[in-house]
C-alpha cells in the first residue's frame, strides 16, 4: 500500500492507496485574519523542508504562518534563522494500511482539515462520530469513515485536538457540498492536532491517543535519523538537502500506482478538458531525479526511471513532456536515459531494471535516425551528425495553451533542454528537414555517451551482437564530431551550420564531449584552457551556460547566461573522466556553496541561479536542483562506466563525513579532507590515508583490496584486512609491507592489498 505526499498540489496533506486506481487523501489548510493559505499556496509559505523516510517511517514539514498569504512569487523570501514555524505536519506510517501523526500550531487562526478523492478516484464520507471527551479538558475528536465507489475498501479518518486553553472552541464537522470530508479547528500557539488514517477497514482510531502518537512519532524520528544517509562536518547537510526535497516532491500515476518525481510540484500541465492533469513527467529531468534518489532509495530511483520509460510512445520518442492526457509526440529531449540507467544498475546491481529498460532505450536511440523525409529523423543535411528539431505532423492542440503559439524553431529549442540557448539564436529552422540548420555539440555528445552505455548494458545482459552494434556506432560518431564538430582555431568543439560556418556562441554545453569521452588529450587541454578562463566560465560562481564575454550574459534570463545543474553535473563527470580531479572537485565545491547557501539560508532548491551574484532564481523548488549537491556526494565515492568504484577527490572541503550510503553490495562512510581520507565499509574500517588520493577501480573482498590510485604527492596508506602484515602488488612488483604504512607514489598506480 502506498502512503505518502503523493497530490502534488497537497504538500501539507496525505494519499493512501491501497490498489491503483483506489484509495483517498487529506489535507490542511490554513486561515489567519481572513486569509487563506491551502494547496499550492502553501509552497510559497513553506519553513522546513524535513526529513521523509522512503518507507513512510517518518516525515516533516512545516510552514511560516506569519508570511503573507496569497502573494505566491511575490512571497518575501527570508532567512529561517530564528523564525519559528507557524505549523509542523509530522506522520509515521503504522503497519501496512495505517499512518498517524501531529500538526502543531503556533499562531492564532483556524485549521482546516480535509478528506477528499484525488483526481479520478471516487467514494463517499460520513459523519463517523463528534464527541467532546469527558473528563478531558481542552480536547475535542471527531472521525469520519468512508467507502470507496466499488464499496470493496473502507476508510477511517480520526482527528483530535488538543489545547491548553481551559475551554475548547467546538468543532462542527461535516460532509460538504463537494463530498469531502471537513473540519475546522480554532488554534491559537501551543495547540496541536493529532490525527490517524486507515485504509482497509482496520480502526485506526484505536491508535489516537496523544501519547501513543507523540512515542511513535520520537522513536520513528530517531531511527531514520540513524539510517538514513548524511553529510557531516564543513558540508552538513548536504545529503539531507537532496533526499528531503526529492522525497517530499514524489507523486503518483492515479491510474498505474507508479510513483514518479514531477520536475516540481507546481510542474503539472493541464489537461485537454481543463483543470490539471494527473501527471506530468519530463524527460531529463526525470532521468536526473532517479540519479538524486538513488542517493537513498534504489526503489525509488527504480520507480523514477520506469516512469519515464513508460511514457514513451509507439515510434520510440521518449517526449519533452507527457501526462496522462496529453503529451509531446513531435518531439524528445536530450538522450541520457542510457548513461543514467547503467549508472543506476553499477550502484544497486539491479540486473532486472537493466533487462525491462533496455528495449525502451533502443527504441529511443533508433528514433533520433529513423528514416523521415527523404533523410533521418534528426539529420537533415544527411551528414552523420544530429540537429534538433520537431515532429511537425504529430504536433496537435496542445493543452498548454502556450505551446500553441510557438514557432517551431522554439519547439526545436524545447526539445534541446537549454529552451532559450543563445546558441539557438544563430540556427534557422528548416522546414524542410524539421530541423534546426545546426549540428550541435550537446546533441551529438548525448547521442555518442548513449551508443557508448547501450553497449555496456548489452554486454552485461549477454546480448553481444547489439553490443557490437552500439560500439561501431558509438565510434563512428565519435569521428564524425572530432572530424567536424571540432574547431582548432578556437580550441573547443562548436555548433557549426549547415553552410560550414562554426556557431559563433560559446556554451556549457559545448564541454559535454568530455562526459562521452570524444576529445584526445590534447584537445582537453585546450579545452580546459577556455573552462578555467575567468573571462568565459570560471569564477565564484560557475558554470554560466553562456560564456561571460556572450552579449547574451548580462541577460540572465532562463538559459540566457544562469547555472543550471545538468551542464554542471555533466561537465563535472566529464572532468572526473578524464581524470581532471582537481578541476572535478573545484566544480563541485562551487556548486555544493552555490546551493547550500539558498538552502540552508531559506530551506529553497531553486531551478538556477544567477552567474553574477549567485541568487537563486526560477521555480523555489525544482526536483533537479539538489544535482549541486550530488557533485559534492560524489566527491566522496561514486561508480560510473568508466571509473568503476571510486573514492576520493584531489580537491577535499574542509573535514566532512559522509555516512550510509549504499553501493555496490556495501553500505560506505567516507570521511574527506585536507589531511586524507577515511573509509569504512558495512560498518568496518577498510582504509586511511595521510594524504590526498583518489582511487579508482577500486575492488574489494575479505582478503583484498585492489584500485588504480592518483595522488598529486607520496601519500601512506593503512588498509585493514585483519593483518598487520600485508603482500603489496605494486605496478606489478610485489613486496610484504605493514598494512598501516603502505607507500603510494605521486601519479597514477596500480595497486593491489592482500593479507
Amino acid at each position: 500500500m502506498l502512503v505518502g505526499p503523493y497530490d502534488p498540489s497537497a504538500w501539507a496533506g496525505l494519499v493512501l492507496s491501497d490498489r491503483p486506481g483506489r484509495g483517498f487523501a487529506f489535507k490542511f489548510a490554513v486561515e489567519r485574519d481572513g486569509e487563506r493559505a491551502e494547496g499550492y499556496y502553501l509552497l510559497h509559505i513553506v519553513h522546513e523542508v524535513g526529513p521523509c523516510a522512503p518507507d513512510g517511517s517518518y516525515a516533516r514539514v512545516s510552514f511560516d504562518t506569519y508570511l503573507p498569504f496569497g502573494r505566491e512569487h511575490d512571497t518575501p523570501t527570508v532567512a529561517k534563522t530564528g523564525r519559528v514555524a507557524g505549523l509542523t505536519l509530522e506522520w509515521s506510517r503504522v503497519g501496512d494500511t495505517s499512518v498517524v501523526g501531529r500538526v502543531s500550531a503556533s499562531f492564532d487562526g483556524v485549521i482546516e482539515a480535509r478528506g477528499y478523492f484525488p483526481w479520478d478516484w471516487s467514494g463517499a464520507w460520513k459523519l463517523g462520530g463528534h464527541t467532546s471527551l469527558p473528563h478531558t479538558i481542552g480536547k475535542t475528536s471527531c472521525q469520519f469513515t468512508g467507502e470507496s465507489q466499488d464499496g470493496e475498501a473502507t476508510f477511517i479518518l480520526s482527528m483530535q485536538q488538543v489545547t491548553a486553553r481551559n475551554e475548547c472552541d467546538d468543532t462542527e464537522p461535516l460532509i460538504d457540498q463537494d463530498g469531502n470530508s471537513v473540519v475546522a479547528f480554532s488554534v491559537c500557539s501551543s495547540d496541536q492536532i493529532y490525527f490517524s488514517a486507515s485504509l482497509g477497514g482496520v480502526d485506526a482510531s484505536r491508535a489516537l491517543t496523544t501519547n501513543v502518537i507523540t512515542q511513535r512519532l520520537c522513536q520513528a524520528e530517531l531511527a531514520y535519523e540513524q539510517r538514513r544517509v548524511k553529510v557531516l562536518g564543513h558540508w552538513d547537510g548536504l545529503a539531507s538537502s537532496i533526499t528531503n526535497n526529492l522525497h517530499w516532491m514524489q507523486s503518483i500515476k492515479p491510474e498505474s500506482g507508479r510513483r514518479y518525481t514531477p520536475a516540481g510540484r507546481r510542474w503539472v500541465f493541464p489537461k485537454p478538458s481543463g483543470g490539471r492533469d494527473h501527471w506530468t513527467t519530463f524527460c531529463w529531468d526525470s532521468f536526473f531525479n532517479a540519479l538524486e534518489l538513488d542517493v537513498e532509495s534504489s526503489e525509488l530511483g527504480r520507480e523514477t526511471l520506469l516512469a519515464v520509460l513508460e511514457t514513451q510512445y509507439e515510434n520510440g520518442n521518449i517526449p519533452n513532456w507527457r501526462g496522462r492526457f496529453a503529451g509531446t509526440p513531435d518531439r524528445s529531449q536530450p538522450p541520457i536515459g542510457s548513461f543514467i540507467v547503467l549508472k543506476h544498475y553499477l550502484r544497486s546491481g539491479d540486473r532486472d531494471l537493466l533487462e525491462e529498460a533496455f528495449p525502451y532505450l533502443e527504441r529511443w536511440s533508433a528514433w533520433w535516425s529513423e528514416p523521415k523525409n527523404d533523410g533521418l529523423r534528426r539529420d537533415g543535411n544527411h551528414n552523420g551528425l544530429f540537429e534538433w528539431g520537431c515532429d511537425i505532423e504529430l504536433l496537435g492542440e496542445s493543452p498548454a495553451s502556450w505551446e500553441n503559439e510557438a514557432s517551431h524553431h522554439q519547439m526545436a529549442a524545447w526539445e534541446s533542454g537549454q529552451d532559450d540557448l543563445p546558441n539557438w539564436d544563430e540556427a534557422q529552422w528548416i522546414e524542410r528537414s524539421e530541423t534546426l540548420d545546426l549540428d550541435c555539440v550537446d546533441l551529438n555528445s548525448l547521442l555518442a555517451l548513449d551508443y557508448e552505455c547501450l553497449a555496456t548494458i548489452a554486454d552485461l545482459i549477454g546480448r553481444t551482437d547489439r553490443a557490437s552494434e552500439y560500439t561501431s556506432r558509438y565510434r563512428d560518431l565519435v569521428e564524425k564530431v572530432n572530424e567536424y564538430l571540432w574547431n582548432d582555431q578556437i580550441g573547443m568543439y562548436m555548433d557549426r551550420k549547415w553552410d560550414g560556418r562554426f556557431s559563433t556562441r560559446l556554451a556549457a554545453s559545448n564541454f559535454y564531449p568530455l562526459v562521452a569521452g570524444i576529445p584526445r588529450d590534447d584537445r582537453v587541454e585546450r579545452m580546459l584552457q577556455t573552462l578555467l578562463d575567468q573571462s568565459k566560465f570560471w569564477g565564484r560562481y560557475v558554470l554560466p551556460t553562456i560564456s561571460r564575454d556572450d552579449r547574451a550574459f548580462e541577460h540572465q534570463q532562463y538559459w540566457r547566461g544562469t547555472i543550471w545543474p545538468p551542464p554542471n553535473y555533466l561537465v563535472y563527470q566529464g572532468l572526473r573522466r578524464y581524470g581532471l580531479d582537481e578541476v572535478a572537485g573545484e566544480l563541485a565545491a562551487l556548486s555544493v556553496d552555490l546551493f547550500l547557501k539558498s538552502w540552508r539560508d531559506y530551506q529553497l532548491c531553486r531551478e538556477n541561479y544567477d552567474s553574477r551574484t549567485g541568487e537563486g532564481g526560477g521555480h523555489a523548488y525544482q526536483s533537479w536542483g539538489p544535482l549541486f549537491a550530488l557533485l559534492g556526494i560524489e566527491e566522496f565515492i561514486d561508480v560510473t562506466p568508466w571509473d568503476g568504484l571510486r573514492i576520493g577527490t584531489l580537491a577535499p572541503p574542509p573535514l566532512s563525513t559522509l555516512k550510509n550510503i549504499s553501493l555496490c553490495g556495501h553500505t560506505w562512510s567516507v570521511s574527506l579532507s585536507s589531511e586524507g581520507l577515511d573509509a569504512t565499509v558495512d560498518g568496518q574500517p577498510l582504509l586511511r590515508t595521510s594524504g590526498i588520493i583518489v582511487l579508482r577501480h577500486v575492488e574489494l573482498d575479505a582478503r583484498s583490496l585492489t584500485a588504480e590510485t592518483l595522488a598529486l604527492a607520496p601519500v601512506t596508506l593503512s588498509v585493514s584486512l585483519g593483518s598487520d602484515r600485508v603482500r603489496l602488488r605494486l605496478d606489478g612488483e610485489q613486496r610484504e609491507v605493514a598494512a598501516d604504512a603502505i607507500v603510494v607514489p605521486a601519479g597514477e598506480h596500480e595497486i593491489t592489498v592482500t593479507r
